[in-house]
């Protein structure tokens, strides 16, 4: 009982570790025109990257047009006469025309902007702040995380030293399948290194 127990906690279980091997090793043998499966979702994730980059660029520049029209025509308005008519009705379907390319330009775009920072905007504050507050919360809530992490390797240490004290031989197996788990998981990854975004980084634990 007490060394299921144990091995249970260390996460030690033979039939997964088999299914693991023979499920990697399918698939690291896939791919019949020498092209693995993962390299062609990351040439597809890639494309769809360099679209979405180019429709936001021209959004962009759709709006940086727009206040440029905007602008002249506050001048024109700021300055009326009877001769300004005629630039005025221009520079008015000019700034039409744009904001119909703006919206269909924006169809192209799946970017989805928090309601936070449209009412930081709307206060007449920084946007940047709202930045600031994630990156805040997100280092406070790693700390947390982190802190648990830590809790459970050392709970783990302190178990494999009651457990080589009580069960050495089994001790000693599971240490040469964690060996031996590394190694493969290691293989593997330098495998996987001609792949973008490929490098993996295994922690060897014994």
């Amino acid at each position: 009982m007490g060394i299921d127990f144990g091995i249970m906690i260390l996460g030690i279980d033979f039939d997964s570790i088999s299914k693991m091997d023979s499920s990697q090793n399918a698939t690291v043998g896939s791919g019949g025109n020498g092209m693995l499966p993962t390299q062609v979702n990351d040439t597809a994730s890639a494309t769809a990257v360099d679209d979405s980059k180019q429709n936001l660029n021209q959004v962009i520049n759709s709006i940086q047009k727009t206040l440029g029209l905007l602008h002249q025509l506050y001048l024109t308005v700021s300055s009326f006469n009877t001769a300004s008519q005629l630039p005025l009705l221009q520079r008015l379907n000019g700034l039409v025309v744009e904001l119909d390319n703006m919206v269909k330009l924006s169809e192209k775009c799946n970017i989805q902007v928090p309601m936070e920072v449209l009412n930081l905007i709307d206060d007449g504050k920084n946007p940047d702040e709202f930045t600031r507050d994630v990156i805040n919360s997100c280092i406070a809530k790693n700390q947390v995380t982190k802190g648990k992490t830590d809790a459970f390797k050392g709970l783990r240490k302190h178990l494999l030293e009651e457990l080589e004290q009580a069960f050495p031989d089994e001790v000693e197996s599971y240490r040469e399948i964690r060996a031996i788990s590394a190694a493969e998981s290691k293989r593997l990854a330098q495998a996987q290194s001609s792949l973008p975004n490929g490098d993996v980084k295994v922690k060897t634990e014994l």
